[in-house]
C-alpha cells in the first residue's frame, strides 16, 4: 500500500511539474513572439524624421512623432512629481505612525482597491472632475490620471520597504534624543533607499504604456507640447490612433511607437532588477 501511494504521489509531483514547466515555456514563447514582431515591425519605422519631425496630415507620408515623445515624456514626469511624493509620505504614515490604527487599515484596504481598478474607470474619473468643468482636453488632467494610478504603488512598496528596515535603528536613533521625524528622513530612509526607487521605478513602468486614462483626459494632438493645459501629445494615444487608421504609412509608426514604448518599459523594468539585485547583494 506505501509503495502504491508514493507512485502516485511521485506521478502527481512529476505531472504538476511538467505542466508547470510547459506553462512557463508557453509564457516565453508568447512574449519572445511578441517581443519579435514589435521589434521586426518597428524597427522599419525607425529614421531621421521619425524622431526629429511632427506628424504629416492624413494621407501624406512622411513625418514623425516627436512631439508624442516628448508629451509622454512630459506626462510621465508630471505624474511622477504629483504622484510619488504623495505615496511616499501615505507609505511612510502607514508603516511609522498609522501601522495598526483603524485608518490605516482603511487606507491599506482602499490603497488595494485603487491598485486594482481598471485604468479606464480612473480616467472617466478625472474626465468628470477636471476635464468636464474646463471644457477641454490637457496634459494636466492626463499627469493627473496616471498619478492617481501611481500612488497605491508608491504607498504600498514604500510601506513594506519601511518595514523591512530593522527596529533597532529606529530605537538607537531616538534613544539617542532624534525627533521621530528626523529618525525616518535621516535613518529609516537611508536604511530603505534602494527599494524605494524601486517603488518609483515601478510605478513608472505601470503608467508608462496605459492609453485608456489619456483617451479621457489629454487626448491628442499634432503640435508641440508647449501649453500642457491644452490637448497635448503621446505615444500611447497616437498608436492607437495610427493603428486603426487606413493609411499604411501611420500603421508603420504605430509599429516604430509601440517599440519605443516597449523598449521604455523593458529598460524600466530591468532597471528595476538591477536595483533589487543590488539590494539583496548589499
Amino acid at each position: 500500500m506505501r509503495e502504491k501511494s508514493l507512485f502516485w504521489r511521485e506521478l502527481k509531483n512529476r505531472l504538476v511539474a511538467g505542466l508547470s514547466g510547459f506553462s512557463a515555456l508557453l509564457g516565453l514563447f508568447v512574449l519572445g513572439w511578441i517581443l519579435y514582431t514589435v521589434f521586426l515591425r518597428g524597427f522599419m519605422a525607425f529614421n531621421l524624421s521619425f524622431f526629429t519631425e511632427l506628424p504629416h496630415p492624413p494621407g501624406m507620408s512622411g513625418g514623425g512623432l516627436a512631439n508624442a515623445m516628448l508629451g509622454t515624456v512630459l506626462l510621465t514626469i508630471l505624474a511622477t512629481v504629483i504622484g510619488v511624493p504623495i505615496g511616499l509620505l501615505a507609505g511612510v504614515f502607514l508603516s511609522e505612525f498609522g501601522q495598526h490604527s483603524k485608518f490605516a487599515h482603511t487606507v491599506r484596504f482602499f490603497s488595494n482597491i485603487l491598485m486594482g481598478t481598471p485604468s479606464i474607470i480612473i480616467g472617466i474619473f478625472v474626465y468628470t472632475f477636471l476635464v468636464v468643468p474646463v471644457g477641454h482636453f490637457s496634459g494636466y488632467s492626463g499627469a493627473v490620471a496616471l498619478a492617481i494610478m501611481m500612488l497605491p504603488v508608491v504607498a504600498r512598496t514604500t510601506e513594506d520597504m519601511l518595514q523591512m528596515v530593522p527596529n533597532a535603528l529606529r530605537e538607537s536613533a531616538l534613544a539617542l534624543g532624534t525627533p521621530r521625524w528626523k529618525t525616518t528622513v535621516n535613518v529609516v530612509f537611508r536604511g530603505a533607499k534602494t527599494g524605494l526607487i524601486t517603488g518609483v521605478l515601478l510605478a513608472v513602468a505601470r503608467v508608462s504604456g496605459e492609453t485608456a486614462p489619456l483617451l479621457f483626459t489629454a487626448l491628442n494632438s499634432p503640435y508641440w507640447p508647449t501649453n500642457l493645459a491644452n490637448s497635448t501629445a503621446n505615444l500611447t494615444v497616437t498608436i492607437f490612433n495610427y493603428a486603426m487608421s487606413p493609411y499604411e504609412d501611420w500603421q508603420q509608426m504605430a509599429w516604430g511607437a509601440s517599440l519605443l514604448i516597449t523598449f521604455g518599459v523593458l529598460t524600466v523594468t530591468l532597471l528595476t532588477r538591477f536595483v533589487l539585485k543590488e539590494r539583496k547583494t548589499g
